[in-house]
């Protein structure tokens, strides 16, 4: 075989070699998209709480906040193809894009299977009513589509779940860990291991000593935040309640300072009187490790190293 030939074998060998290897490192990495990052308050640039975890052969949603859909739509991800949902709790903020990713997820991605939803005390009782309340719709819509939409696709798989492992697939484990949101009972957040990388998401809580010893080790830590500025609290007595519920960024700091995660992200950002750049000084305060600002469509891919994507 001539030299010239051998050589041009041999970088094409490499180059086959090189993305070889690239691809098995993708196939450990864990990406998490934050699909909404924003709080009860309706606003286009923050939609309601929902987070994107893709691991291995395993698309999942934790929490299905306002314009989730759409969300999932902007990122290529087609509703029938999410595996499981995951609730922290049942605020409204948190569940209100159920039915659009359930119902609309069946009918346009012609889903056959059934729908996977994991949450806390009433998860299965929600479910059921949310199948009695589109009865209808259910109905008719198989007898619009016969033999094009499956029945088994609009099915609900729901579950109650406790603290602990509740679902484990392809070498992706969920795991739940009870946090303290005070004003509902019971809350979850999640951590999610997939070939020693791992992601936390705190849900809803105050500083929680579950929580920041479940994120040992965690490559990624995403946080909620409500901070009101000291005048909103002493002017607002509800919002001092509702502060009580969830973590400041001098709080969170310290948890961060405690977890020592690859990233400290922020999401779920509740704002009272302050802007982000006060939000961000506060947690200095207590914690001077790598910090992000949540954004809706941020991305971050957890290999060796976290990497951030911007919208």
């Amino acid at each position: 075989m001539p030299v010239r030939m051998r050589a041009r074998l041999t970088g094409i060998i490499l180059v086959l070699v090189f993305l070889g290897s690239a691809e098995s490192l993708r196939a450990q990495e864990i990406v998490v998209t934050l699909l909404g990052t924003g709080s009860p308050t309706p606003a286009m640039d923050r939609f309601g709480p929902s987070t994107l975890v893709q691991a291995g052969t395993q698309i999942l949603v934790f929490d299905v906040g306002r314009g989730a859909h759409q969300r999932l739509s902007q990122v290529s991800i087609a509703a029938g193809q999410v595996d499981a949902i995951f609730l922290t709790h049942l605020h409204s903020d948190h569940i209100v894009g159920i039915p659009d990713v359930w119902l609309t997820g069946w009918l346009i991605s012609a889903r056959t299977r059934p729908w996977n939803i994991f949450g806390p005390t009433g998860t299965i009782q929600m479910m059921a009513s949310l199948k009695q309340a589109f009865a209808v719709d259910l109905q008719v819509r198989v007898e619009e589509n016969a033999g094009q939409l499956s029945a088994a696709g609009a099915q609900i798989n729901a579950r109650d779940i406790e603290p602990g492992v509740v679902y484990e697939r392809d070498g992706v484990r969920v795991t739940a860990i009870r946090v303290d949101h005070r004003a509902i009972a019971p809350a979850y957040g999640y951590r999610i291991d997939y070939r020693g990388r791992s992601v936390v998401l705190s849900g809803d809580t105050q500083v929680s000593p579950e929580l920041i010893k479940a994120a040992a080790g965690t490559n990624l830590l995403i946080h909620e935040i409500y901070q009101a500025s000291d005048a909103v609290l002493k002017q607002n007595p509800r919002t001092a309640v509702v502060k009580t519920f969830h973590v400041d960024a001098a709080e969170a700091g310290t948890v961060f300072q405690q977890v020592r995660p690859k990233l400290a992200v922020y999401s779920h950002i509740v704002l009272r009187g302050v802007d982000l750049a006060e939000v961000i000084r506060r947690t200095r305060t207590s914690y001077a490790g790598p910090l992000a600002v949540g954004e809706d469509l941020m991305r971050f891919v957890i290999g060796e190293d976290v990497a951030v994507y911007r919208p």
